[in-house]
């Protein structure tokens, strides 16, 4: 998929940077893929390289205090697995109603009547990590087609997938969609590998296996309704 290629190729950037090992290993994502538009040059969020203040780049071993706030966290395969849920019995009527609203955007094959619902939220939810002068004109480069239905179909079948709920009664409590976000992909059951094949290719599938953690486009809503992101990444 265009999406993922992109998504990929932005990855491989920061893992040269963090673990020089992993470079062969990644390699492979990028020499048959096409390169990322100028509005994607950077990683995607969680993946995301800044420099500090004075210009140098920051301590990848220091912890960044507002990271859990802002982007979205991978499986620990420590801890017991959230329970996976379909459609919108169990969301709160806000999660559900921003949900529809979102749902019924993408569907309408028109990418500007994504626009009043990302204004809707007192904080544009996340698409990146950079500065976007539009976010309408953002998607639309991101997706492989020119009108932007690209995006929009890969928005509706994550929000139609199965979701999770976690972090429950922390700040960081949120409405993850596509539930593998939060699993680990080996072991998953026949019937969930049918449900990641909607969203990725057995290609892609394979090398977010090799990887260690599902990396492609999620959605997180908070409880209150809040649309936090719409990213891919780590």
């Amino acid at each position: 998929m265009a999406i993922f290629s992109k998504a990929c190729a932005a990855f491989v950037i920061v893992a040269a940077l963090a673990q020089p090992t992993m470079v062969l290993a990644a390699a492979k994502v990028t020499t048959e893929r096409i390169p990322l538009p100028a509005a994607q040059q950077t990683p995607p969020e969680g993946l995301f390289l800044q420099l500090d203040e004075e210009g140098e780049e920051p301590d990848l071993a220091a912890p960044d205090e507002h990271a859990s706030e802002k982007a979205p966290q991978t499986p620990d395969v420590s801890r017991p697995l959230p329970q996976v849920h379909y459609g919108a019995d169990g969301l709160p009527k806000p999660v559900a109603r921003i949900r529809a609203q979102i749902l019924d955007a993408a569907l309408s094959g028109d990418l500007e009547s994504l626009r009043p619902v990302l204004e809707s939220n007192e904080m544009p939810p996340t698409l990146a990590l950079t500065d976007i002068e539009d976010p309408i004109d953002y998607l639309k480069q991101a997706s492989g087609d020119e009108a932007g239905r690209e995006i929009l179909a890969l928005l509706s079948e994550i929000l139609e997938a199965g979701w999770v709920h976690v972090d429950e009664g922390t700040p960081q409590e949120m409405y993850i969609w596509p539930y593998f976000a939060r699993y680990p992909l080996n072991g998953l059951s026949p019937s969930q590998e049918v449900e990641l094949y909607r969203i990725l290719t057995a290609n892609d599938v394979e090398e977010m296996r090799d990887f260690g953690a599902y990396i492609f486009y999620r959605v997180g809503i908070g409880p209150d309704g809040t649309w936090h992101y719409f990213v891919a990444g780590d």
